[in-house]
Parts: structure tokens; C-alpha cells; sequence
């Protein structure tokens, strides 16, 4: 964009009281959703089995309800869809509080009231933020709320870990902040009002809308890096190099830390490229951090450990990279009229991606790290290319989306 400054970033995202929604959305969430499998467990006194089992259900009904988020952006709508799903949180939470001690059902409602809202909500910003940013603008603004909630997540994450020092109040209070936050954050983003042109038709829209099915499955592997620094990275350090606990949580926050301040300026560095040559880049990044990681395990006991944590960085920076491109390239080749379908679907295949990514990784685990870096590397490559190669069509209506598409 031709201005990296604050003020054009906040403008492009949807304005001062957007971006204060969107904090105060992403402390809240930071707040509880690390802990509400030990809330379950700690407070309600339920199984990590059922609660866990709660939880996955929650997650996979809200992915079952983004499609029907995205038509409802296609008729229109975008503040609303944003505060509704904040919103729908505000119910999951006053179900959490409401719970009594052993009910797992109550649990159960609450979780999927809560993986509704957090499902629905990435499909109806990055909606939002098309309307009323244009071209690299919005990309640089789609970053900017990408590190915005990456600070209010940590920050949130950071105070809920005071709380917990007051056992089963500390999370009942932690729970009822949160809600708070999600009911302050709906109000500012209702308050916005922003709404876009409903489309004179959507004949053929859902075809078009599906032209993208190469992107949406080499999505499904990408996510895959999202995972890696909570997920894959704990395993392999804790049990297989038999390193402190101490290295994981130092992984985890300096990948934290450098996506907040590295995710605009890296987004705006690369502008100057094809959104889809900047996401091939960012699987063979990625693929080449797995390897490292590969080289790295080599190393055992002793010096694995750090060099797993060096090569992380390089990981966080092939997700970056993957992160300013990916939602980016959906906007930019997606026709207006079925901007939000494309979304939903875009959505569908990061949450498909990581509700299996936690599985799979600990099943390749076991059989070492040949099986597990390599496979990860492999199929990211193969992902990788298959984006660099898919031919451009269905790049919409109009002069202004043929100009996009073809710069994307």
C-alpha cells in the first residue's frame, strides 16, 4: 500500500472503533479459550474425555454453520455478521457460567454456541474488510487484524494466567470477562454499520465460488504450520529430545512476538509480487523449516533443542508469509457477488485443516522424525505447487474484479 502508516491501517480495516473491537474480541477469546477444557475439568468437574469430546463437537457445528454465514454476507451484510458472531460467544459464555457442576450438556451447548461465533467470525472480517479496503490496502489491513488479534490473544492468555491462581473463581471470573469483552466487542463492531451492495443475482455464483478448489486444498496442508508451534514442536521436544518444558512455551512466544510485528511489514514487503506466487513462496518456506526441523532432531539431546528453536523462526515466517497471502488471493479472486461463499469455503478448509492437523501430526510422531518433517514437508511442497500452477479462472464480473484477479 502506498502508506504503512497506523492511521491508514486502521481507516482500511474498518475504522477506529472496528480496530477496538477487534482488540477487545481478541483479549477475551485469549482469556478463556486456552482454558476451557481446564475449565470443564477444574470447575465443572467433568472428564477430559467428555469435556474434550464437547469441545471437538462445538468445533466442527460451527464449521457446519459457516456456510450459511456466507450467504448471508452474499446478501450484504457484514458489520452484522461480525457482532453476531460475537454475540453468539456472549450466549456460549452465560451457558458456560450458568453450568452447573457435572453437566456435561450445559458444557456441551456452551462449547457450541462458542465454536459457532469463533468459526463464523474470520469468514465475516476478512468480508468486512473487503468492503471497505481495495487491492493491497486491503491485505496490509488484513494483516494488521491478523497481528492485532495475535497481541490481544497473548495479552489475554497472559491475564488469564493470573486468574488461575484463584482456582475454580479465578475461571468463573475469567469466564464472566470474557463474556463482557465479547458483549463490549459486538457493540463497537454493530456500530459500525457497514454493508455492501447485495448482488442484483447469484446465478452460477456457487460454481464460480468453487473455482477455487486447488487453493482450498492445498489450504487444508498449509494450516497445518499453525499447528506446528503449539502442537507439533511441544511433542517433539518434550518427548522424543527430552528438553525442558521450558523450550516449547519459549518457542510458542517468540512466534507470538514475531507475528505481531513482523506480520505488516513482511505482508507490505511482498506486495510487489502475485498473491499467489507470495503463497507458493510460503509453502516451500515452510517445507524447508520442516526439513530443518528434520536436520535439527538429528542433532539429539544436546543441541537439538536449540536448533529446533532457530528453525522455528523460520517456520513462523513461512506462516507469515502464508497468512498475508492465502485470505488475500481469496478476496482479490473471488466475484463480489460471491465474496462471502468463497470465504465460507476458505474458512471451511482452514478449520477442516486444523481439526486434523493435531491427529495427524501425533500419529506420524510415533514412527519418527523422517516420517513426520518429511511427510509434512512433502505434501506442503506438493501443495505448494499445485498453487503456483493452478490456471486463473473464474475471476468474476467487472472491470474492477478482471484487474484484481489478474494481479493476484
Amino acid at each position: 500500500m502506498a502508506t504503512t502508516t497506523t492511521r491508514a491501517l486502521v481507516r482500511a480495516s474498518g475504522g477506529p472503533r472496528y480496530a477496538v473491537a477487534l482488540g477487545v474480541d481478541a483479549l477475551g477469546t485469549g482469556l478463556l479459550r486456552p482454558f476451557l477444557l481446564l475449565y470443564g475439568v477444574t470447575v465443572l468437574g467433568l472428564s477430559a474425555p467428555a469435556a474434550g469430546v464437547a469441545m471437538t463437537a462445538g468445533v466442527v457445528t460451527g464449521l457446519v454453520c459457516v456456510p450459511a454465514a456466507g450467504r448471508w454476507l452474499d446478501r450484504g451484510a457484514r458489520s452484522a455478521v461480525v457482532a453476531a458472531s460475537m454475540l453468539v460467544r456472549v450466549l456460549g459464555v452465560a451457558l458456560l457460567v450458568a453450568t452447573p457442576v457435572g453437566n456435561v450438556g450445559l458444557f456441551a451447548a456452551a462449547a457450541l454456541f462458542l465454536g459457532i461465533g469463533n468459526q463464523v467470525w474470520p469468514a465475516a472480517h476478512a468480508a468486512l474488510v473487503a468492503t471497505v479496503a481495495r487491492g493491497r490496502d486491503r491485505d496490509a489491513a488484513l494483516a494488521a487484524g491478523r497481528a492485532l488479534r495475535n497481541a490481544g490473544l497473548g495479552a489475554g492468555a497472559l491475564l488469564a494466567t493470573a486468574c488461575l491462581a484463584g482456582g475454580a473463581t479465578g475461571l468463573r471470573v475469567l469466564a464472566a470477562g470474557t463474556g463482557l469483552a465479547y458483549l463490549a466487542a459486538a457493540a463497537l463492531a454493530w456500530s459500525v454499520r457497514v454493508r455492501a451492495r447485495p448482488a442484483a443475482t447469484t446465478d452460477g455464483g456457487d460454481d464460480e465460488a468453487s473455482g477455487m478448489r486447488v487453493l482450498l486444498a492445498a489450504n487444508v496442508i498449509y494450516v497445518f504450520c499453525l499447528n506446528v508451534p503449539e502442537i507439533a514442536l511441544p511433542l517433539v521436544l518434550v518427548t522424543q529430545l527430552h528438553a525442558s518444558p521450558v523450550w516449547p512455551a519459549a518457542v510458542f512466544v517468540a512466534n507470538t512476538v514475531l507475528v505481531i510485528t513482523l506480520q505488516v511489514p513482511v505482508t507490505v514487503l511482498l506486495s510487489r509480487f502475485r498473491r499467489r506466487t507470495v503463497l507458493a513462496l510460503a509453502g516451500v518456506v515452510l517445507a524447508a523449516s520442516y526439513l530443518g526441523f528434520l536436520a535439527a532432531m538429528s542433532l539429539g539431546d544436546g543441541w537439538g533443542a536449540p536448533a529446533v528453536a532457530v528453525v522455528s523462526v523460520v517456520c513462523t515466517l513461512g506462516e507469515i508469509v502464508y497468512a498475508g497471502s492465502a485470505t488475500a488471493l481469496v478476496t482479490a479472486r473471488a466475484p463480489a457477488r460471491v465474496l462471502g461463499r468463497a470465504l465460507a469455503r476458505f474458512q471451511l478448509s482452514t478449520g477442516f485443516g486444523l481439526a486434523v492437523s493435531p491427529a495427524v501430526i501425533t500419529a506420524l510422531a510415533p514412527y519418527g522424525p523422517a516420517v513426520l518433517w518429511g511427510g509434512l514437508a512433502g505434501a506442503t511442497l506438493l501443495s505448494a505447487s499445485a498453487v503456483a500452477v493452478e490456471p486463473d479462472r473464474g475471476a468474476g464480473s467487472g472491470t474492477r474484479e478482471r484487474s484484481e484477479h489478474d494481479r493476484s
